[in-house]
């Protein structure tokens, strides 16, 4: 009985962790996925705030036997926070994209 009471109060104090996909309804989106298609699969956010520019490598894909390299080598990408409010029943998930991809989801408070 001790040892399920601590289990329990460990769970209750634990940070609101990152997860690596999010259900819009009956829909899926993932940490890799771009803009578009959260934006298309979850609708607007309800809040979309600009988090600072971090410096993040430039890839180049030319095909399978093109080996050369055409431009910079680092380039300065936008942070963004969407925020999703499906409720007052439901937590609060903030998404965070670098450059034209999701990075990061969140749980916060419940919504409103």
């Amino acid at each position: 009985m001790l040892l399920t009471a601590l289990a329990a109060l460990g769970c209750a104090s634990a940070p609101a962790l990152a997860d690596d996909s999010m259900r819009c309804g009956n829909r899926l989106v993932s940490t890799g996925d771009p803009k578009d298609k959260v934006r298309a699969l979850c609708g607007e956010p309800q809040d979309v705030s600009f988090a600072g520019v971090i410096r993040g490598p430039a890839y180049y894909d030319g095909g399978p036997y093109d080996y050369s390299w055409i431009g910079p080598t680092w380039v300065d990408l936008p942070v963004e926070v969407w925020t999703y409010n499906f409720g007052s029943s439901k937590l609060l998930r903030r998404l965070r994209f670098v450059g034209d991809e999701l990075k990061e989801i969140r749980t916060d408070g419940y919504g409103y």
